[in-house]
Order: structure tokens, then C-alpha cells, then sequence
């Protein structure tokens, strides 16, 4: 009777109707119906192609039963797929009508229909079929003894073409795993543009034949070769992915400089000579854009970059040049001068239009960033908006007016992940915002966005964290409906999502338990995971102060670095706050004084700890405070004793100041309510 009760109960399961509440789909389609029922997974699942689609969508379905047949432990027959209706009789049925191309403004949309026995993926061409295949691994269910997916019907497209992650290989050099393993997590939430900036002040990350001083003298020994760029290229067409390079010129050119200090700005007594830089920050050194030898140098380096990337789209940076060199340099300001050109704007203007030939001769067009846009700059070229509040500019103010001006445009303002921001700051940042009304032709104008992962304060440890999961709001509110908003709905389906993105490879979680052994001396971590999760890395680059400097050499191994943004516990409390506050029941002063007397004994945890690991030592002011401040907060809402309030608010405000171990309380901001 007992086993007659459990098959009748999983059946039961199986077959209850799901509500799109409970799907964890990201980024979430345009039109989703579910009816009632179920199809119900076998070992006997295969998968059928028809059409005349691109081969990557063999591989695409191979790595898709790979995948599935991994989480499901079914052992599923299929090995690989190699060709059209090769299994006229499977279960999913994939039709594309065409060869999809690596390309924006390509059809990427796709029809998912989920039958109680038949499943099928109708797409224009194989990217769309691609993207139904992670919509309909994201839709596996199970019960206590089985697999199966709702039947549903999903009709999906993106909204911007232009879905892109950038990552900064300059800084600290990013290996081709890494690479790799992010392209994987990119195509599972539906992003196709991979911006590779390869080439800054601190490093020239890409071999040339013809310019091997560049990686000899300006690589220290960490660079892709041509065999490993064209690899990474492929491996991202595969995926449907179009990689656009990035070599930064005029400015941020320490490091081609140190190869060619010929064509730098810079002038002196003696030899001149440039060294690759160490340090993050905006540096002088700037190529000559009146040296003919600086063309002669840039055409040469284009001519064998330009053919490892088959797409349309070469980025030449065009950011950040401060002009110093410029400035000092009487013969380049004769040059402006003998030229019309009035300041330094025009003459990069002119420099930069000295590149559009040399791209276009390989069917490339320009992008850079915002600062190329002068009013002489070439409309053929892509504006890329960066600068925003921090810059002192209006958010997304570049995007608006590039568009206006008749420029193709890409977003990145609000999608500096690097900067270590909310969840929230990067999910409701949309390209087209609601305030500003603009004509059909301006919004077609505005390609889409980029997650900008800068590398300064990254390295391969722990690089996968600062990306993900919040790529993957930054992927939804690039494809999906502008009204999808909902910040509890993204932050449950996240949860699922970030394991689904360790099943790729993303080393977001097991790594941070790599940071944290070796903080803690090997010793028991679960001390410094707890406080972890009420803690974030400081924001906006403020770890760079405080009388701290990280250079391109210092240790990313520290507490900072196995934090993130939006600390778990501290979204917890502070939401446990609220209900307090809204209604002081016994039950709600229950949960929130909990915190303070597991946070009074972490405190004394990590105090032991740190007896055999010096480096818990800088976390401990930090605790204390948070201890201390626990303390009184208990007298006052648990033993209803008066305190003395000033004493309180310095407690607070000790919570609040710069701590040695670069973080900051996540949980401030709801001591400062119950206050």
C-alpha cells in the first residue's frame, strides 16, 4: 500500500498543472502559454533536424542531449548529431528554414510547442532554434522519481539586437577556459555579441607576426595566439555568438607604445621610451596622429587582426585620451593650427576617420566609445555610450543623442558590472527609457546594450562571479518585454538560474569556497561564509583608496573578492525588517532578533578563527561593530530596555565606515531603519 501511495502521488505531481510562477526561464519570452498536462521524459528521447540550417545546430543538439541526459542521469541513446532527419521518428522535432548568419539585425526568433508526445522547435534559421533549445532545457521539471516538461506553446524574439558581453582580457589577462566558459553561460541566456578588448595600457594581448615586439615587450608573456583567437572565434560562432575585437587607440596606449614609442606623443631630452603600466587609471600615453608612421604602424596591425574576426564590427576604443601629450607637444599643436582643427576633439575626429579606410578595407565598420562622436565623425561609425552619473554626464545621455544624430548606438552606462552594483541598478536600466519619446527611425537606431566587465580588480578565480548571475538580468532586459520588471520574480529565478550556469562550467560558486579556504588558513570556512553573505565589495572602485592600491600584480584572494553584490542574507534581513516595521508581531520580532544573536556568535567565531589566519584579522572591526550594534539592538526590541541612543547611533555608524578588508555591511541600511 505504501509504494501503491507513492507512484500515485508522483503521478499526481507530474501532472498537476504548472504555473508560469514556477518556471525559472531567463531571459523570459515574449508570449508563454501553458496548458494542462505533461510530456514525460524517456530514455528513449531523440532529436530530428530538418531543413537547411548551419551545421553549429548539430553541435548545438548534440551539447543540448548532452546536457540534458546530465541532468536527468536517463542515459539517452543519441550520441551525436550529424545530419537532417537523421531520426525521422523523434520525440523533438527541430525545423529551420535556412543557414543562419553571425550577424545584427539576423532573425533569431523561434516557435516552442510542447505536446503530451511530441515536442518541436520551429525557427527562420538555426540561431532561433538554438534559443529554443535553452528555453526548453530551462523548462525540464521533475518529480520525486521523474523528468518531464508542461506542454506549452512559447512564441519568442528579441527585443534588441545588440545583447553583448564585454571582457577585458588587458588588464589581467583572461585564459582561453575562461574565454570559453563564458561563451557557453552567454549563449544559454540568448546573448550573441562577445566585445574582446584586447589591448590597453597594461598589457597587448594578441600575437601578430608582423609586430612580435608587441607581445615580447608589452605581453609579459600572457597573450592569445592567432591559432587560439581563431579557435575562441569558431567556438563562438558555433553558439551563435559574433565576436567583435577591441584594440584602444589614441589613448590607452601604454603598452603598443612600449613596442613603438616612435608614434607616441610624448617629447623630452634623449630617447623617449614608454613602459607597460601597473597600475588602473588614466594614463598620458597617446599615439601621434599627426607621424605618418602611426597610420603606417595601425594599418599594418589591422591588416592581420581584421581577417581572425569575420565580423562586420572592429572597436578602436577612442576613449579617455587626456590630451597632456598632446597639449605639450608643439608640433602637434602647429599641426592642429596649420589644419583648422580647434582642439583635441577634432583632432582625434581626424585621426579617427584616418581608420575608417583602413577597417573598411576589410569590410569592418568603426566603433568606439562615446568620445568619438564629434561633429565631424563618419555616421557609418557605432557609438558605444559608456559615461553617466559618475562621469558627471546624464545617464544614457550619449545613447539619446547618438541616436538623434543619426549614429547606430550600443548601451553600456548601467551595465558596468565591474562596478559591483545592485541587482536592481543594472535590471531597470532599459536602452529605450520611458521618459523620452522618440521616433520609430531614432529607437531603430538604438542596437541594444553590453555588460562591461572591466578586469582590473578580476583575474580567472574569480572573474565568473562579477559576471554572473546579474549578466543574466542584463541578457533578459535586453531580449525580453520592456514591462517584465519584477525584481522578486527575477531574484527567484536567478536562484535556479546561477546552478544552471555552474552546469556550464561558471565558476561563480565553487570558487568562492577556493577565496574563502584560503582566507581562513584551511581551517572551517562556514564562519566566513556567513559573514560573507552580509557583505559586498566596495562599490564604484573604491577599493582603489583608503590608502590601498591595487596594481596589476596585487592579490585577489581576499575577502572582497569572495563577496559579491547583493549579499543574500543582508537582502533577508532588510526584507525581515520591513515586515517589522509594517507589523510588530511576535513572530516578525522573532525572525529579525534571530539575526542579532547569530550575529553576536559569528562574531566570536570569526575572533577565534583569526587566532590561526591572519588574514581574517582585517574582517574582525568590521564584526565587532556589527556585534556591538546587535547587542544594543536586542536590549531595545528584545528585553524592551532603554539604550542610550547616541551610544547606538555611533555603533551604527561604525558599521558604516571604511573597513580594512574592502566591504561594506549589506545590512546597514536596515539597522538604520530600525533605528
Amino acid at each position: 500500500m505504501k509504494y501503491f501511495f507513492m507512484l500515485l502521488f508522483g503521478t499526481f505531481v507530474s501532472n498537476a498543472q504548472i504555473t508560469t510562477e514556477q518556471l525559472n526561464l531567463m531571459p523570459w519570452p515574449q508570449n508563454i502559454k501553458l496548458i494542462a498536462g505533461t510530456f514525460a521524459l524517456s530514455k528513449n528521447f531523440k532529436v530530428n533536424i530538418t531543413g537547411n540550417p548551419h551545421p553549429r545546430i548539430f553541435l548545438g543538439a548534440t551539447n543540448f542531449v548532452r546536457r540534458l541526459d546530465g541532468r536527468t542521469g536517463l542515459f539517452l541513446g543519441q550520441s551525436f548529431l550529424t545530419k537532417v532527419n537523421e531520426s525521422p521518428e523523434a520525440e523533438l522535432q527541430i525545423n529551420c528554414t535556412r543557414n543562419g548568419k553571425i550577424e545584427i539585425n539576423e532573425d533569431e526568433s523561434y516557435q516552442l510547442i510542447i505536446n503530451s508526445n511530441k515536442i518541436i522547435i520551429n525557427a527562420t534559421n538555426d540561431l532561433g532554434a538554438l534559443h529554443g533549445l535553452e528555453t526548453l532545457l530551462q523548462l525540464l521539471q521533475n518529480n520525486s522519481t521523474s523528468y518531464y516538461f508542461p506542454i506549452v506553446e512559447i512564441s519568442d524574439s528579441p527585443r534588441f539586437t545588440w545583447r553583448g558581453l564585454m571582457i577585458d582580457a588587458a588588464r589581467h589577462f583572461q585564459p582561453v577556459d575562461v574565454i570559453k566558459r563564458n561563451l557557453d553561460a552567454m549563449a544559454s541566456m540568448k546573448m550573441n555579441v562577445f566585445h574582446w578588448h584586447l589591448a590597453d595600457d597594461q598589457g597587448w594581448r594578441i600575437q601578430l607576426k608582423n609586430h612580435p615586439k608587441l607581445t615580447e615587450l608589452a605581453s609579459d608573456g600572457n597573450f592569445y595566439t592567432k591559432e587560439e583567437i581563431k579557435k575562441i572565434v569558431q567556438y563562438a560562432d558555433e553558439r551563435g555568438i559574433l565576436v567583435i575585437p577591441e584594440i584602444d587607440v589614441p589613448g590607452h596606449a601604454s603598452a603598443l607604445l612600449t613596442a613603438y614609442p616612435e608614434i607616441g606623443s610624448k617629447v623630452g631630452e634623449g630617447k623617449i621610451t614608454y613602459e607597460v603600466q601597473r597600475n588602473s587609471g588614466i594614463f598620458n600615453a597617446t599615439l601621434d596622429p599627426t607621424n605618418p608612421k602611426t597610420y603606417e604602424i595601425l594599418s599594418s596591425i589591422f591588416d592581420e587582426v581584421c581577417p581572425l574576426f569575420p565580423g562586420s564590427y572592429f572597436h578602436i576604443g577612442g576613449d579617455e585620451n587626456n590630451g597632456k601629450e598632446w597639449n605639450a607637444n608643439p608640433a602637434i599643436q602647429q599641426f592642429k593650427q596649420d589644419n583648422n582643427l580647434a582642439n583635441n576633439h577634432d583632432l582625434q575626429t581626424y585621426f579617427n576617420m584616418k581608420l575608417i579606410p583602413m577597417l573598411k578595407k576589410h569590410n569592418k565598420k568603426l566603433m568606439g566609445w562615446e568620445e568619438i562622436m564629434t561633429e565631424n565623425m563618419s555616421k557609418d561609425a557605432i557609438i558605444h555610450a559608456w559615461r553617466g552619473t559618475n562621469e558627471g554626464q546624464e545617464a544614457g545621455g550619449a545613447l539619446i543623442k547618438a541616436a538623434k544624430s543619426g549614429y547606430n548606438t550600443v548601451l553600456s552606462n548601467g551595465y558596468y558590472i565591474d562596478l559591483m552594483l545592485g541587482l536592481e541598478s543594472h535590471y531597470l536600466n532599459d536602452p529605450l527609457p520611458k521618459k523620452i519619446i522618440l521616433s520609430p527611425e531614432v529607437k531603430a537606431r538604438i542596437l541594444g546594450g553590453e555588460a562591461a566587465m572591466w578586469s582590473e580588480l578580476v583575474t580567472p578565480l574569480n572573474i565568473d562571479s562579477r559576471i554572473w548571475p546579474r549578466t543574466a538580468a542584463i541578457a533578459e532586459r535586453l531580449w525580453s518585454n520592456a514591462e517584465v520588471t519584477d525584481m522578486n520574480s527575477l531574484r527567484k529565478r536567478l536562484r535556479t538560474i546561477s546552478f544552471r550556469l555552474e552546469e556550464l562550467g561558471i565558476t561563480h560558486i565553487r570558487n568562492k569556497e577556493v577565496i574563502l579556504r584560503n582566507i581562513s588558513n584551511n581551517q572551517d570556512t562556514r564562519a566566513l561564509n556567513d559573514f560573507s553573505n552580509l557583505c559586498e565589495p566596495l562599490k564604484n572602485y573604491k577599493r582603489n583608496g583608503g590608502g590601498k592600491k591595487y596594481r596589476m600584480h596585487s592579490p585577489l584572494t581576499l575577502f572582497a573578492d569572495a563577496c559579491n553584490s547583493d549579499a543574500s542574507e543582508a537582502l533577508d534581513f532588510n526584507a525581515a525588517v520591513n515586515s517589522y516595521l509594517a507589523d510588530k508581531s511576535k513572530e516578525n520580532k522573532v525572525v529579525v532578533t534571530d539575526y542579532f544573536k547569530k550575529w553576536i556568535v559569528l562574531n566570536s567565531d570569526l575572533i577565534a578563527l583569526s587566532a590561526n589566519a591572519p588574514l581574517v584579522q582585517p574582517l574582525l572591526s568590521l564584526s565587532q561593530s556589527l556585534s556591538d550594534v546587535s547587542q544594543q539592538l536586542l536590549l531595545l526590541i528584545d528585553k524592551k530596555q532603554k539604550v542610550n541612543q547616541t551610544v547606538l547611533k555611533d555603533l551604527l555608524e561604525k558599521c558604516n565606515t571604511r573597513s580594512p578588508a574592502d566591504v561594506e555591511l549589506a545590512v546597514y541600511d536596515g539597522l538604520k531603519k530600525l533605528l
